[in-house]
């Protein structure tokens, strides 16, 4: 029996309650995904590294290139790992700091007495990251492979003129005259000039001494080599800066034929680490992943002597 008191339900209410049912789904649809993606990336971030058996290790030197603990870290470890077989250094990068590239040539010095190692150079492998390549036993590069720019640079900006334009005076009390010198406000000249070409021409020296070690050059050839040029890989090639034309295929065809190595041997990447850079969630999320969780979107500043080709914005 139908109650005669009963508001009857209008239409208006029944759209409108339709569509509250249907913004709750939606909504615990929105959640679930969260919720999922929450899961993934903790897991990308935290899970442990698969186990794998015998493999060949690939340490990819890529972009501006530092000094990194953690990857210190990593290549001793690669030395002191008994299912590590050979090392890949795959490079494609304009160079960096000085003492980042000093760092990856001793590095890779230790990982060579333990482990075969050839270095891949792709698109680019100038100034730290040639420094990078040549401590390997054997360097690949591709014919038009950018490689050499041999050097040290450092850079200063005088902006007294800007400064004097906008007003603004500056002023230091220092506990010596080279302190802090070479100011932005001053030309680079006099005593602090020097000072900052013996600090460059020291390890310039230094430089050039282990491309004549490691590539079997009489110092006068390297010398005349480390005058900043980059050559093609074909040039390269012919000046004694690598060994071989050629990529990945061609260094696992070499450590096949040097030193005995299965054809079919696994290749694992180990550097960079799957949970560094935060790169699944790169994945998921796009770049705007980045901006979000406060990570710089542009290049590594560098401060110091560099070893690079093309400072600049983009390298």
């Amino acid at each position: 029996m139908t109650d005669q008191n009963a508001n009857p339900v209008s239409p208006h209410d029944r759209i409108a309650a339709e569509r509250y049912r249907r913004s709750r789904g939606l909504w615990r649809v929105a959640a679930f995904v969260a919720l999922a993606l929450a899961i993934v990336f903790a897991l990308g971030r935290f899970a442990l590294p698969e186990t794998v058996g015998d493999h060949i290790a690939r340490v990819v030197i890529d972009g501006t290139i530092a000094s990194d603990p953690d990857r210190l870290e990593m290549l001793a470890d690669l030395a002191e790992d008994e299912t590590v077989k050979a090392v890949i250094i795959a490079i494609n990068s304009p160079g960096g700091t000085t003492a980042g590239g000093e760092e990856l040539y001793e590095a890779l010095g230790q990982l060579r007495a333990a482990k075969p190692t050839v270095a891949v150079i792709k698109e680019v492998g100038a100034s730290a990251a040639y420094m990078t390549a040549i401590a390997t036993d054997h360097i690949f590069a591709r014919r038009l492979s950018i490689v050499g720019s041999i050097g040290v640079l450092y850079q200063h900006v005088n902006a007294g003129k800007l400064l004097d334009t906008i007003g603004v005076d500056l002023d230091k009390v220092a506990s010596g005259p080279l302190k802090a010198e070479p100011d932005f406000d001053e030309p680079l000249e006099g005593a602090p000039r020097a000072s900052i070409a013996a600090l460059v021409d020291d390890s310039f020296q230094w430089f050039v001494d282990v491309v004549a070690e490691r590539r079997s050059l009489d110092r006068p050839a390297a010398l005349a080599l480390a005058d900043g040029r980059i050559l093609s890989g074909r040039v390269a090639l012919e000046a004694g800066l690598i060994d071989a034309i050629g990529g990945e295929r061609e260094a696992l065809d070499w450590l096949a034929q040097e030193h005995g190595l299965a054809a079919d041997l696994e290749v694992a990447t180990v550097w960079p680490e799957p949970e560094q850079g935060f790169s699944l969630l790169d994945v998921l999320l796009g770049g705007q992943a980045r901006a979000m969780l406060g990570l710089p979107e542009g290049p590594i500043t560098l401060d110091g002597l560099v070893s690079l080709w093309q400072v600049g914005a983009h390298s």
